[in-house]
């Protein structure tokens, strides 16, 4: 390899070494009320979803059932 792309190697690889410490020390500073703040939103997030699976299954098996019966209905 040429010294030139080896030095430009070294310094894009210490760049992002370099980058990776930084993000991993601004993660690790963050207030203990934002991870609170995370953590209520992602349960009621969970809990509507939660709610939303009967609503989801009562319209894919009402659709079905549309289907059996429109099939049903052409044959007669």
């Amino acid at each position: 390899m040429n010294a030139n792309i080896k030095s430009g190697v070294r310094a894009l690889s210490l760049a992002v070494v370099s980058g990776l410490a930084l993000v991993g020390q601004a993660q690790a500073a963050l207030p203990a009320s934002v991870t609170t703040a995370m953590t209520t939103i992602q349960t009621d997030g969970l809990a509507l979803i939660d709610l939303a699976w009967p609503v989801v299954a009562a319209l894919v098996g009402g659709f079905v059932l549309i289907k059996l019966f429109k099939r049903a209905a052409a044959k007669v």
